[in-house]
């Protein structure tokens, strides 16, 4: 994979997680689709998946940084 998508890859996994993570947007979204009860199970994936893309980026950004 190519740094620039890989960077591209993590920064947008990144802002998406954390936008699910702090703000009640996937709250509201499950809600309107009926699936209210899913929402204990949120932390249990968006905080594994936001240090996933973390861990992405900063690969991509010591990548760039060491060429």
């Amino acid at each position: 994979m190519q740094n620039s998508t890989l960077l591209k890859t993590g920064v947008i996994g990144t802002v998406v997680a954390a936008l699910c993570c702090f703000t009640p947007v996937l709250v509201v979204l499950l809600g309107a689709v009926g699936l209210s009860a899913l929402t204990g199970f949120l932390d249990l994936v968006l905080f594994p998946a936001l240090a996933v893309f973390l861990g992405i980026t900063v690969f991509a950004l010591w990548k760039k940084t060491k060429r």
